[in-house]
């Protein structure tokens, strides 16, 4: 019986003393910064390869041995280099 009461007040203090470093840190934290165009044009050519590449997926027209990583490659080179032809 004394253990248990040991642990729970243990437990209790462990989760105390970690809310509260939570809140401080949650406190100390800068505001984000916006992405920068170059970032935001890159989440943008992931989420259209992403599209890509789950309707390939889904419709079997896969590659053999075809991964994401490598089709994120050549659809990122892909779609940079159309914007650098329409600029």
């Amino acid at each position: 019986m004394n253990k248990t009461i040991l642990r729970t007040t243990f437990a209790v203090a462990l989760a105390a003393a970690a809310g509260s470093s939570l809140r401080a840190s949650a406190e100390e934290m800068k505001p984000m910064k916006p992405p920068s165009a170059a970032q935001t044009a890159m989440r943008e050519r992931m989420k259209a390869c992403g599209g890509e590449w789950k309707e390939m997926k889904t419709s079997g027209k896969t590659e053999a041995g075809m991964t994401w990583r490598k089709y994120w490659s050549t659809c990122n080179a892909r779609l940079k280099g159309m914007k650098d032809m329409k600029a």
